[in-house]
């Protein structure tokens, strides 16, 4: 039968099989990160970001500035020193537009504003290019002058590495519908976590990318005489995680916005949605099977977490002699007195015997003992400060899942309440800071919590037999349709 897949995350490297896929969530970008944006800017350094950006100084006269775009690793040359574009920028005041010249190309771009997509070709060798595609914006040139560069995405047209099965369905697709962003997470909730960019910018690149999703939808569809067509759309993630802190009064997260102009881009999405659902309903045939479902639903991300915190504070995790657990991936860490420790977004673990290249937990009756006694005094863990529950239950992942792929989920999930969430520093490794922090970020709302708030949605033109579906029982429902 045969299937077109199109951006369901975790599909990269992409699949072989009997139909078309491009691939989604994990795809990187032309760095191999996850996404890293570019900043040039004329004011004084800030330090690092904290995440998924980097930082070029500009230097020049007149309005007038030389710099480079910073590629991927040369593999060909010894060192494997990274490529380089050099790029110019000129500020044209009484016009109020500038101009970035790059690889032969001029962009001229207007304050507060996306490009359209830039094409990259960074020469590794004679004969021998490796090609990326991006975005650019001027965010400003009064005083000072700043450049904001998306992550650099793989072309579409002709990628570094694949991104599609066949190979060459990503280059067909842009033949059809044009550049589109093959970057895993495309929406650059980074820079505007980072203040870099704005709402109505990351608006704008967030429709735009999901009109290349409908366009490279459509397409899959008019082909399509028989079999499944599958499609993730990533909007509603993307700016229910953004604009949530518009929906609830006093979230942190949008202290100091008075009347802010995007206050509603929640509800906007969902009718944009609907009116999609109408256009393809329009197209359906006698004996097809339509259905909408999402994996999670949404709820507010006020309050941070660090369990590593806790964790040290009650004495399962202990720090080497001469650190204050400030750095970040747990390096700070002493692991022969450390029995648990919290990483990543929804995870805790044991520092277990066997596994961990330094665990002192034993595996079976002690992890097991262990396990209860953390169980215990997480599951329903208080946010004195707001007088709140922060954690509704600790799961024991070997209790909550089953199948041959257990061994891969961290020791235990934790199930937080409404308007909790794991901390910025937590989820990277960091120990020191409170248990309990207010969450600023413009990432406002989020749904790594106990998933029995957050259900998701599943609507279908056909009529079925549970009352309480659950993801697991798609793919056996679409089999035995066919």
């Amino acid at each position: 039968i045969w299937s077109t897949v199109l951006r369901v995350p975790i599909t990269f490297p992409p699949d072989k099989f009997y139909g078309a896929q491009l691939s989604a969530m994990c795809v990187p970008d032309l760095l191999g990160t996850q996404g890293t944006f570019l900043f040039y800017s004329t004011r004084p350094a800030e330090g690092k970001f904290k995440e998924g950006g980097e930082r070029f100084p500009l230097a020049g006269t007149n309005g007038h500035f030389d710099t480079k775009i910073v590629g991927p690793p040369n593999s060909l040359l010894e060192g494997e020193p990274n490529l380089e574009l050099p790029m110019t920028i000129d500020i044209d005041r009484e016009r109020g537009r500038a101009r970035v010249g790059v690889d032969g190309e001029t962009v001229e771009l207007e304050p507060r504003k996306l490009s359209d997509w830039v094409t990259l070709s960074f020469k590794a060798a004679p004969g021998v290019k490796v090609s990326g595609i991006c975005r650019m914006m001027i965010t400003e040139m009064g005083e000072h002058v700043s450049l904001y560069i998306t992550p650099i995405s793989l072309d579409p047209e002709n990628p570094a590495m694949p991104v599609s099965h066949p190979s060459y369905y990503s280059t067909y697709l842009a033949k059809k519908i044009g550049p589109f962003s093959t970057l895993g997470l495309a929406e650059d909730t980074w820079a505007l976590n980072e203040g870099i960019t704005d709402d109505s910018a990351f608006l704008q690149q967030t429709y735009d990318i999901d009109a290349e999703r409908e366009a490279m939808f459509f397409a899959a569809l008019q082909k399509l005489k028989q079999g499944s067509l599958v499609c993730v759309w990533d909007a509603t993630d993307r700016i229910q995680h953004m604009f949530w802190r518009y929906l609830e009064d006093g979230h942190p997260a949008a202290r100091g916005i008075d009347n802010p102009e995007h206050k509603n881009a929640i509800e906007e999405l969902y009718k944009h949605n609907d009116a999609l659902v109408g256009r393809v309903m329009k197209r359906l045939r006698k004996g097809d099977v339509m259905m909408v479902l999402s994996d999670h639903g949404f709820t507010s991300f006020r309050r941070g977490v660090n369990l590593n915190a806790w964790l040290l504070a009650n004495g399962y995790l202990k720090l080497k002699q001469g650190t204050d657990g400030s750095s970040e991936w747990l390096t700070d860490v002493d692991w022969s007195q450390t029995r648990a420790y919290a990483l990543g977004l929804t995870g805790m673990f044991l520092n277990l015997e066997g596994r961990e290249s330094q665990g002192i937990v034993k595996p079976g009756e002690e992890a097991e003992q262990l396990k209860a006694e953390l169980i215990a005094k997480i599951s329903g863990l208080r946010d004195d400060e707001k007088d709140e529950v922060g954690i509704n239950e600790l799961f024991d992942t070997r209790q909550v899942y089953q199948g041959p792929y257990v061994g891969n989920a961290p020791d235990f999930l934790v199930g937080y309440n409404h308007g909790y969430r794991v901390s910025w520093d937590c989820a990277t490794g960091m120990v020191s800071g409170p248990v309990f922090e207010d969450n600023t970020k413009a990432w406002s709302g989020d749904h790594g919590v106990d998933p029995r708030i957050v259900p998701g949605v599943f609507f279908c033109t056909h009529a079925i037999d549970a009352d309480d579906p659950a993801l697991m029982d798609v793919a056996p429902t679409a089999l035995r349709l066919f």
